[in-house]
């Protein structure tokens, strides 16, 4: 008698952990093979709610995971790459696209053999890993997580076969009444939260009931409590995040619970609306039932809350009040690690934002010189701005450098991701050495205006200003390289302006020594020396950024 129930657990636990690895391995498969185009999808999201909320659905029902969905719109809030009223629909939309697996579960896991598709696609799939010129061969894990999903459910099936002891005692608890749905939900709620994945409790409780071990009702209340432990993946990846990312969590939490909580006071009338609407009693296809339900109630409370988007954030900025840490001056790396969930791409396109950050800084830093050889007045306050940006830029070199390590050791990181993580840290360490030379000429350039020699007119300043204005030219392209990309041709043209730089510097050397021979003020010639050489030093850091991308 132990022996058997000790083996029904572990094939019980087995089978779930299959399940569990086919999800996630699907989920990889198809954001691999995707590439960066779900996360631009999802980043690109306009102001229009309900075309959020058609993201949501579709992003969702690619990639089978509410819980990746929802970490990736935490993770771009997060980032500042989505507002938070952007974000509540497409957390809207996760809801329904969750929904799709109790559909495949429903419509294919209970009317063939299961072993019959699985065996052919994870075939096709380890076949398909050997065709590495192409694209296709991404897609590999995706038909192996199909089919190991598939064979998950047929050994879950086989498991979840229970005897007549074990179904009575859920017998027992659907004859409870109310008390038997709120301990339905709060099962549900538990288990999804434990397993993190509210599709394989949906799978379990469709096998359940296809065996008849659950009620009509016990599963509809199990199913309901699955989209409150669902909200386990936004929780968590909120922790030490920016307080709009802890909104966002706030908000699937509380639509989760409002949802179930709506559902939970019109529970008889809602699943007579089911039966309304599957043919047939319950009894004789209770997974259609199971799944429409899953399905009618997530697109109900999306409809319900759909037309108070902006109030919900409101309502969600009083709750989640702005941190002390977000209001100090130091640099806070906005991107959360999730480790799994996630493939590789969605921490590129949150560190390119980043990146094109520290970037804007570095312009900043320029501009401030720039205005000060027009208006000397400010130069001293210019100074301590520049001073003050070139320390947060050594702050977000050091945060976005080790998050890039740590990016480059994840598991679903391949060698190109490596690679790009590599060449993402030569970039931030290039922009952090271009800020301190920029900080550097800052320094020099305000002993040079502060002089009661200064003069706007001389032709040092006008000299010196069109050196910067051609440093200017090249950052700004570096920048758009880093944007847009960059192709040999492109390359060719950056190296062509660094040559010019450095011949400016050449020129530039040589007509100061001149007039010191001339007579002119050595002093100021030094001065004026020192800020060619560092502007030329900046072009070699610029340089640097081209050479890397």
């Amino acid at each position: 008698m132990i022996l058997n129930i000790t083996g029904q657990l572990l094939g019980f636990a087995g089978s779930l952990c299959l399940l569990l690895f086919g999800m996630n391995m699907l989920s990889d498969g198809i954001q691999k093979g995707a590439g960066s185009g779900l996360q631009k999808l999802v980043a690109k999201i306009t102001e229009n709610r309900f075309y959020a909320v058609l993201t949501g659905i579709g992003v969702t029902a690619l990639i089978q995971s509410s819980g990746a969905t929802t970490v990736m719109v935490v993770s771009f809030v997060n980032a500042e790459i989505l507002s938070l009223e952007q974000a509540i629909g497409v957390i809207f939309g996760a809801n329904i696209g969750t929904t799709v697996t109790a559909w495949i579960v429903s419509f294919f896991g209970f009317n063939f053999s299961i072993s019959a598709a699985a065996i052919p696609l994870f075939g096709l799939g380890y076949i398909l890993k050997y065709f590495k010129k192409t694209k296709i061969h991404n897609f590999a894990d995706c038909f192996m997580g199909f089919a190991l999903l598939f064979m998950g459910l047929g050994l879950l099936k086989e498991s979840l076969t229970l005897g007549p002891a074990a179904a009575r005692i859920f017998t027992a608890i659907s004859s409870f009444g109310i008390g038997g749905i709120l301990l339905g939900i709060l099962i549900g709620a538990i288990i999804t939260a434990l397993i993190h994945s509210s599709s394989a409790m949906t799978a379990i409780v469709l096998t359940m009931a296809a065996n008849g071990t659950l009620s009509w009702e016990l599963s509809a209340a199990i199913v309901l409590g699955s989209n409150i432990g669902s909200t386990i993946d936004a929780v968590m990846s909120s922790f030490g995040a920016t307080t709009n990312a802890k909104r966002t969590a706030f908000v699937h939490v509380a639509f989760n619970v409002s949802g179930t909580v709506i559902a939970l006071l019109i529970f008889k009338p809602f699943l007579t609306l089911i039966d309304f609407i599957v043919p047939e009693v319950p009894a004789e296809n209770i997974t259609i039932h199971i799944a429409m339900l899953h399905t009618i109630f997530n697109l109900c409370a999306t409809l319900l809350f759909i037309p108070f988007v902006k109030q919900i954030a409101d309502i969600a900025r009083r709750f989640v009040p702005e941190s002390d840490k977000e209001k100090d001056a130091h640099y806070h790396m906005p991107a959360i690690m999730p480790y799994s969930r996630m493939s590789a791409d969605l921490y590129i396109y949150q560190i390119h934002a980043e990146v094109s950050k520290m970037a804007a800084k570095v312009m900043e830093m320029f501009d401030a010189i720039c205005n000060s050889f027009f208006n000397p007045q400010i130069s001293e306050e210019a100074k301590e701005n520049v001073n003050q940006i070139e320390n947060y830029i050594d702050e977000m070199n050091a945060g976005i450098s080790d998050f890039l390590q740590k990016c480059s050791r994840l598991p679903n990181a391949n060698s190109s991701d490596r690679h790009h993580f590599t060449k993402l840290i030569h970039i931030t360490d290039a922009l952090e050495n271009l800020s301190d030379e920029t900080c550097s000429l800052m320094h020099t350039a305000k002993k040079y205006i502060t002089n009661k020699s200064y003069d706007l007119k001389d032709e040092r300043t006008k000299e010196i200003t069109d050196y910067l204005e051609l440093l200017r030219i090249f950052f700004e392209q570096a920048c758009t390289y880093f944007t847009m990309g960059i192709n040999e041709k492109e390359k060719k043209n950056g190296q062509i302006l660094e040559e010019k730089i450095n011949e400016n510097k050449h020129t530039l050397k040589k007509a100061s020594r001149k007039r010191i021979e001339s007579g002119a003020d050595v002093k100021k010639e030094l001065r004026y020396i020192d800020m060619v050489r560092k502007i030329e030093r900046s072009g070699d850091c610029i340089w640097a950024i081209i050479q890397a991308l």
